[in-house]
């Protein structure tokens, strides 16, 4: 059988709020398998966002183990870590874009690629962004873009590095309902065209009902889980 792209194994992460302590995970167990596209669901405080950061490699937990593609995230150094992370595509709801830099120049700044020559760099990140539906936007700033088209660069950005999955963070909760539901269909064809596997964090139910699967968290547990 396959190895699991991502495993977590009875993860705890447990936060000090002052002199109180505050258990954000409680024993998450969960199995993402390549190609899979996974909602992750759950009212606030719930430890959505926590366990995406676990996943990630942005946060180490107080107990249990995250493996990636089969490795232990915990047996990995500080560089090898950050090598992990540039395996993987992060997608934020505020964008996170750079403000003096076009479409093209944020996603050409975050490959690493070895081998990739600036030439290559360029047509890659044009590449994305056409693939993202901004083939004519691409020499505009992030001032000059919808909330939605910016939210498009920052997944062509996430892509840039050919990533072996992708981690959204409510990808849909800083534009509006319309463009939300584009934002819905450019991913389930990223996962059903391209085979991208894709972890979302999101309160919105309408992406959740696209996606393969959904686990549905309380109080830093998941209570369910389905496929759609």
């Amino acid at each position: 059988m396959a190895t699991p792209i991502v495993e977590t194994v009875n993860l705890r992460k447990t936060y000090m709020l002052g002199k109180v302590p505050v258990e954000a995970l409680q024993g998450v167990n969960l199995k993402v398998e390549k190609g899979d596209f996974l909602a992750i669901l759950g009212p606030s405080g719930s430890g959505k966002s926590t366990l995406l950061n676990m996943i990630g490699a942005l946060d180490k937990p107080t107990e249990g183990k995250v493996f990636i593609e089969g490795v232990d995230a915990s047996t990995l150094s500080d560089n090898a870590l950050a090598d992990a992370r540039r395996k993987i595509g992060f997608v934020f709801q505020f964008f996170n874009l750079i403000p003096r830099l076009t479409a093209r120049g944020n996603v050409e700044l975050t490959m690493t690629i070895p081998g990739l020559g600036r030439d290559k760099r360029r047509e890659r990140a044009e590449e994305l962004l056409e693939t993202v539906g901004l083939k004519d936007r691409m020499d505009h700033k992030p001032a000059e873009l919808s909330g939605g088209e910016r939210q498009r660069v920052a997944i062509a950005r996430a892509l840039a590095n050919n990533p072996k999955f992708l981690l959204m963070d409510e990808p849909t909760g800083n534009i509006d309902s319309k463009t939300a539901r584009e934002i819905v269909e450019l991913v389930k064809k990223l996962n059903e065209d391209k085979g991208v596997t894709i972890i979302v964090v999101t309160h919105d139910q309408q992406i959740a009902s696209q996606t393969r699967r959904t686990v549905l968290m309380i109080d830093g547990s998941i209570v369910e889980e389905k496929v759609n």
